[in-house]
């Protein structure tokens, strides 16, 4: 897993405390891209209105590192890194305030995933609470939506996994490093959704799981998605901020109602006491958001090629999984067109990666839950 050559001062930029993303921006208005940014001497960087604090700090850390060996001790961990800049970038979070300049990611995020929705709630769960985790993000995921959470012990963790045994996608962003597993119980499930979506975070490899980390990160979980569910919440859950990320970046807040005389409800019977929509059925929450005809919609997008090129390619995988080399010998194309070629038939759900360069045509029964 190759980080762009162009991407390599943005990670630098990344590593610099005061930077963010709207110096991130002065930046780029002022130096055009962040590689003459990162040459740059320190007046110049202080006339694009840098502050002489964060000046001084770039300039130690620019000293410090060699920008080539931050890259391939990134790809060494099998972590990619997507810009602000980039097409790939995810739709719905270029619209929020403080967006994140870069995104480190394992597996992969897919413009299908703009159909998505937050299900977070209390480390603490009941079995009430759990249930709704697992029913609402299985049936979502059976409705070809996307399920973002935050990975972390009890209503998180359920909603990832409902996604994965409903054959879904779910999106888990981490408050630390991609290099850390956290909570550490939650590694095999870590490499799940790895394999059917995405782990995301803001934070440099090697950044520790620190408690002030996860506030900052849910505004990328809310980010990510068209609306947030909240399923069980005390009165000072994190995921009661979600929820105040979501109104900021005007998402809808769903809240799942509970009993006024339990503690894990207190927070979501409050958001709908402040105007969150309670939610008393789950097709309710796809009519609200007009989701109803989601995976009709994505099967149909992907479900035939597009071009010449990508029906010689899925009539040469169709068969048995193939190296990128083999399928090259085979079509007598160039390997920037099958390169290319098999990108795109990737990213509408016709291939899948099985290993290292090696693709597999999906059936169309796989293709129903593959994007």
């Amino acid at each position: 897993m190759a980080v762009k050559k162009d991407h390599a001062s943005w990670i630098g930029f990344d590593k610099v405390r005061g930077i963010g993303s709207v110096r991130t921006n002065k930046l780029l208005e002022y130096f055009g891209d962040l590689t003459n940014a990162w040459h740059a001497n320190p007046a110049e960087l202080k006339q694009a209105g840098l502050p002489e604090k964060v000046v001084k700090e770039f300039m130690r850390i620019r000293l410090e590192i060699d920008l080539q060996e931050e890259c391939e001790k990134i790809e060494s961990l099998g972590i990619s890194t997507v810009t602000i800049k980039d097409e790939n970038y995810p739709y719905l979070l270029r619209s929020i305030p403080n967006v994140p300049p870069v995104l480190y990611v394992k597996g992969q995020v897919l413009q299908e995933d703009q159909f998505a929705i937050a299900i977070v709630g209390t480390r603490k769960k009941t079995s009430y609470g759990k249930q709704v985790a697992l029913e609402l993000s299985r049936f979502l995921a059976d409705n070809g939506i996307s399920i973002i959470s935050g990975m972390a012990r009890g209503i998180d963790t359920f909603a990832h996994q409902g996604a994965l045994n409903a054959g879904g996608r779910t999106i888990a962003v981490l408050g630390c490093g991609l290099d850390y597993t956290y909570p550490p119980e939650n590694h095999k499930l870590s490499q799940r959704i790895i394999e059917n979506g995405a782990l995301i975070s803001e934070y440099y490899p090697g950044t520790k799981p620190e408690a002030k980390n996860f506030p900052p990160r849910n505004r990328i979980i809310s980010g990510l998605a068209r609306a947030v569910v909240v399923i069980e919440a005390g009165e000072r859950s994190g995921a009661l901020i979600t929820a105040k990320f979501a109104i900021e970046q005007n998402r809808d807040v769903f809240a799942i109602p509970g009993s006024i005389y339990a503690p894990r409800s207190r927070g979501t019977n409050r958001l709908i006491s402040d105007g969150a929509i309670p939610l008393l059925d789950f097709k309710e929450l796809l009519l609200f958001l007009n989701l109803e005809q989601t995976a009709e919609y994505r099967y149909v997008q992907k479900s035939l090629p597009k071009n010449d090129v990508e029906l010689l390619l899925l009539e040469t995988i169709r068969d048995e999984p193939l190296h990128i080399d083999e399928i090259k010998n085979i079509t007598s194309l160039s390997t920037d067109k099958v390169s290319a070629n098999l990108t795109m038939m990737e990213l509408k759900g016709l291939i899948r990666k099985t290993g290292n360069m090696t693709y597999q045509a999906l059936s169309d029964d796989m293709r129903m839950y593959e994007v």
